[in-house]
């Protein structure tokens, strides 16, 4: 006899558990909270002129939290951020639904680091048998993602304010990507992007691009990675490994953190493989074109700088 079916709900996939949906909005409200606490002290600089918080403002964030009046003043970073991680995951999760998957809801990360989360991700428990469902789960995420980031981006600008050498005034400074600079040069013609002081919305749609740029790196099972196998099938592990080349090369010339980057995507370089030889279809190629022309647009080859010491800016 066949067991009777569980409840379900979107295009007929299982519905979470009780104890699953707790589970994702606990971790969701605790990564509300982490991100709050920075972006309040993020908010608080921002409105003193001052440059981009320090490890030693994350730290004092999450050791002396402001009251809860001032506390408020963190969501439009929060808000804004958790939309973009959100929207990101939640565009792989539908496509999943779409295909009734079985694939879990975004699992946040709360942390007590310079934005307050190491992200989210979502668990595909299913296999995919096909390189039409592969190409459409893996895109679904960055562009619903960069969706969302678009109009933060303009409206975090308008609030932003110039002020000369302010960037180069903080202790850390953050790559800006050919988007960003797009729209610094729209929204102040002329202005260097050192002498732009970020609001926190503003930066939040930053992180959101740099989420982004990783999330669409042409290696292994990354998103990218994903998208370079189902479009390119068979030689995607010699183009994965070129990719990879590359990165190591980054971190040599530019970012430390490439080369770590590197290490750890050598050991997931490898894509399951998937028995398909339908064509993926015009539409899809325009879209994996979209992806790539994202990924350039959301790259910096230094995403993170340290421009000074504790000790020094103690001085």
């Amino acid at each position: 006899m066949n067991p009777e079916p569980g409840p379900v709900w979107l295009w007929g996939t299982p519905r979470p558990r009780a104890a699953k949906l707790v589970l994702h909005a606990a971790l969701l409200a605790a990564t509300l909270l982490t991100t709050t606490l920075v972006g309040a002290r993020m908010q608080a600089d921002f409105d003193r002129g001052l440059p981009l918080l320090s490890l030693d403002d994350v730290w004092r964030a999450f050791a002396s939290p402001p009251p809860f009046p001032d506390l408020l003043l963190g969501l439009p970073f929060s808000l804004t951020l958790l939309a973009i991680l959100l929207a990101h995951e939640m565009g792989h999760y539908l496509a999943c639904a779409r295909y009734r998957l079985d694939a879990s809801l975004p699992y946040f990360i709360p942390a007590p680091v310079l934005i307050g989360t190491f992200g989210a991700f979502i668990r595909i428990r299913a296999p995919l048998y096909s390189r039409r469902q592969l190409f459409d789960v893996a895109v679904a995420g960055p562009v619903a993602g960069f969706v969302f980031l678009l109009p933060a981006l303009a409206i975090g600008l308008a609030w932003s304010k110039v002020l000369p050498g302010v960037v180069a005034e903080g202790a850390l400074r953050f790559g800006v990507p050919p988007l960003l600079r797009l729209f610094e040069a729209g929204v102040f013609p002329g202005v260097p992007a050192d002498d732009i002081l970020l609001h926190p919305m503003a930066r939040a749609a930053a992180i959101g691009m740099l989420a982004t740029a990783w999330n669409l790196l042409p290696i292994g099972q990354l998103d990218g990675g994903h998208l370079l196998y189902a479009l390119f099938g068979r030689v995607h592990q010699k183009l994965s490994l070129a990719f990879l080349l590359a990165l190591v090369l980054l971190g040599v010339l530019f970012w430390k953190g490439w080369l770590l980057w590197a290490a750890l995507l050598f050991f997931l370089r490898r894509h399951p493989p998937i028995h398909d030889d339908a064509p993926l279809g015009p539409a899809r190629w325009k879209l994996g074109g979209l992806a790539a022309a994202m990924f350039v647009l959301c790259f910096t080859a230094t995403p993170i700088e340290e421009l000074a010491t504790l000790s020094t800016l103690g001085e």
